[in-house]
């Protein structure tokens, strides 16, 4: 399968700032805006926002 760039690769970082990053991929078509998720930094131990860096 081909890759194109409607699909990129995404590393998105806690905001706690711990440096903790997710990689993920992203749907630029459906999404266009930065992403934020809710997702676990096991360097706080809790649930913290991820915002995309590009």
């Amino acid at each position: 399968m081909a890759r194109d760039g409607t699909r990129p690769i995404i590393k998105p970082k806690s905001t706690a700032g711990t440096g903790y990053a997710y990689v993920t991929r992203e749907n630029h078509r459906n999404t266009p805006e930065r992403l934020v998720l809710r997702k676990f930094d096991p360097k706080v131990r809790r649930h913290v926002e991820y915002r995309e860096e590009r």
